[in-house]
């Protein structure tokens, strides 16, 4: 049997991997580019495509009163978000109405952002903007189900709010968030709205979507807006 030093052992190992198809990230096979079964690459890969419709006929009010409490928790959704994403968090009436609370780490920035009611530099962001959602399916839907995609925690996340300005209605071909770290999360979160609700994406918006999720390939959609939620289908009318 032939003797091999280690280093000729290493480039036969990385050899006999390479023409088993495996590369050295642990990603298998050829087509580890394109996403495993169930990965967000793999469910932008399926997301219809089609052009804007027009912003005819869009306001703020064709998706509800903003913040509905729409879970029968009795507290309204923005409060219900401030919630799950600070810390140190604390009520005026208790239970529901945050006061105070700190977003340890901004998914936009990194940064540690101090929340004080009334003087807030923190927002609730639409990951997937009202205004691009109407101009991309939302137009044509019933009012229940624009509430329901308005006041879904899956499509809501804490952000600073200069950095959440700055994106406005962008999709992932216009904006994506300054913190690179979080811009996997963030795509697979636009992702997974788009699928569960039937929103269409552009030419555009789905290339930069590839883009960002080749990088993390194996990263899968979320399925809710907390760890117990469960996922929701609606039709796509």
């Amino acid at each position: 049997m032939p003797r091999f030093t280690l280093p000729a052992y290493a480039v036969l190992a990385a050899a006999l991997l390479a023409a088993a198809g495996c590369s050295s990230e642990g990603e298998k096979g050829p087509d580890a580019a394109k996403g495993g079964e169930g990965s967000a690459l793999k469910t932008a890969s399926t997301l219809t495509v089609k052009g804007r419709e027009s912003m005819e006929g869009y306001t703020r009010t064709k998706f509800g009163r903003p913040w509905a409490d729409t879970d029968g928790n009795r507290c309204g959704t923005r409060d219900d978000i401030l919630k799950r994403d600070l810390s140190e968090v604390k009520f005026g009436d208790g239970r529901c109405t945050v006061t105070s609370g700190t977003l340890t780490k901004d998914p936009y920035t990194g940064k540690s952002v101090r929340f004080e009611r009334g003087k807030s530099r923190i927002d609730i962001d639409h990951v997937v903007a009202l205004s691009d959602a109407w101009q991309k399916g939302a137009r044509g839907w019933d009012p229940a189900k624009r509430v329901a995609l308005a006041n879904d925690p899956l499509n809501l996340i804490a952000a600073d709010a200069s950095a959440n300005r700055s994106k406005g209605d962008g999709d992932t071909a216009k904006w994506l968030p300054g913190n690179e770290a979080y811009r996997c999360e963030y795509v697979a979160r636009q992702v997974a709205v788009k699928k569960k609700y039937g929103l269409w994406v552009t030419d555009a918006e789905k290339a930069a979507m590839v883009k960002v999720l080749s990088a993390c390939p194996s990263r899968k959609p979320p399925t809710g807006g907390n760890p117990t939620a469960a996922p929701t289908r609606f039709a796509t009318r």
